[in-house]
């Protein structure tokens, strides 16, 4: 790059430079003072340029181009931060119960293991798993052949020792035996007698009944297999009242007393609640666990049934007319309670006081008044005095202006 290029990119000069002239083989330069001018004019100019100076047109460029960065829309004002999207619930007043929840299996107190009192084999049997049976109902009969053999031969003794028992009363009148041979008698025939109530007893432990009412749970056996003595054959459940024992921490033992409502609701019924009430409390805690049980009671009458899970709600106390929030809407990363309040499209922070807590659902004791609409969705990327858009109230979508409309609105 030649000079004069050089010094025209920086700085214009006021006047061109004069290349110098050859005449009769030197060179004729311009006048002196021209010389100097240039010189100091080009010393201005390398120093402008070391300094990083740049032409009032450039600078006058960039201030433009900032100028229309800096600005929205005709009239140049800043651009506001975007309005972060949320969802709100209504602070309204409902009632809410103080309660302790729990888990554990639906029990039933009333079962009984049918076994066998006699042996041999099973020649009828009369009930299956599902059926319902009531107290004394036979259940299958075993083979009584033996049994029944054993009653006609005690039958058959008693009959003998009868008839000499009479005789010897008669011989016992007339002093023809004596009164120690007459008591023989009569002490062989009782004994016969009892032998003859043992063998019909034996025989009727081949009929195989049910001891209680309910429903057959389990059959063990099938017809035609060996039943030996004891051996178990049935599993009947009476399923009209069921329990469910809660172990229930330590603290909960001046609050919780017998009588008290509890509501169940089970994996297997979903969508469905059932009622019961505490039935015992147990005096005494386990030392191991610092717990005590507690035995609620259900109604089985329902489609309740034995070994379901459920979850357990025991009513211990209950408020009417309180203000409630979603326990959604409490800040987590706070140590003390606090929720957002959407208000004139910012989000404010409000402490609160939190009373009973019961499931979704959490009492304001204050911080909060009724009709304020607190953010549940969308409150992690919220901070305090921040824009917010809401989008939907109660679980309704709230209709959002157009990005067309807000342009043809700021041009207006």
């Amino acid at each position: 790059m030649t000079l004069g290029r050089y010094t025209g990119a920086l700085f214009p000069l006021p006047f061109p430079l004069i290349s110098p002239v050859m005449v009769t083989g030197k060179p004729m330069h311009p006048s002196y003072k021209h010389v100097k001018n240039a010189t100091l004019m080009l010393a201005i100019a390398l120093a402008l340029a070391a300094c990083g100076g740049k032409p009032d047109g450039a600078d006058k460029g960039k201030a433009a181009n900032g100028a229309e960065q800096g600005k929205d829309g005709k009239d140049g004002a800043p651009k506001a931060p975007e309005a972060v999207p949320v969802e709100v619930v209504t602070v309204s007043s409902q009632s809410i119960n103080a309660s302790y929840a729990g888990t554990a299996n639906l029990e039933a107190p009333n079962e009984a293991q049918v076994v066998a009192k006699s042996s041999g084999v099973m020649v009828a049997q009369l009930a299956e798993e599902g059926d319902s049976v009531r107290q004394g109902q036979v259940l299958a009969r075993i083979d009584p052949a033996r049994a029944q053999l054993e009653v006609q031969r005690s039958q058959a003794t008693v009959n003998k020792l009868s008839n000499n028992f009479a005789r010897a009363q008669e011989l016992r009148k007339q002093n023809l035996i004596s009164a120690e041979a007459h008591d023989q008698i009569r002490f062989d025939l009782e004994s016969a007698k009892a032998s003859l109530n043992l063998a019909r007893l034996e025989l009727s432990y081949t009929n195989v009944t049910a001891p209680i009412s309910g429903v057959i749970a389990q059959r063990m056996v099938k017809q035609g297999n060996l039943v030996t003595l004891n051996a178990p054959v049935f599993r009947i459940v009476n399923t009209q009242y069921l329990e469910a024992v809660m172990n229930v921490p330590e603290r909960e033992l001046a609050l919780i007393k017998s009588g008290m409502p509890v509501r169940m609701i089970v994996d297997a019924v979903p969508g469905q609640a059932f009622e019961g009430r505490v039935d015992r409390v147990s005096p005494v805690m386990e030392a191991g666990s610092g717990t005590f049980r507690v035995t609620c009671a259900f109604d089985g009458k329902q489609i309740l049934r034995p070994g379901m899970f459920g979850r357990f709600e025991i009513i211990y106390d209950r408020r009417e007319n309180v203000l409630t929030i979603p326990r959604t809407a409490l800040l987590e990363d706070e140590t003390d309670p606090a929720v957002y309040v959407a208000r004139s499209g910012k989000a404010l922070r409000a402490p609160v006081k939190i009373g009973y807590s019961n499931g979704e659902i959490a009492e304001v004791v204050s911080g909060l008044k009724a009709g304020d609409r607190i953010i549940t969705a969308g409150k992690v990327a919220v901070r305090d005095g921040a824009a917010v858009a809401v989008i939907a109230i109660d679980g309704k979508t709230v209709a959002q202006p157009k990005k067309d409309d807000k342009k043809a609105d700021a041009a207006q």
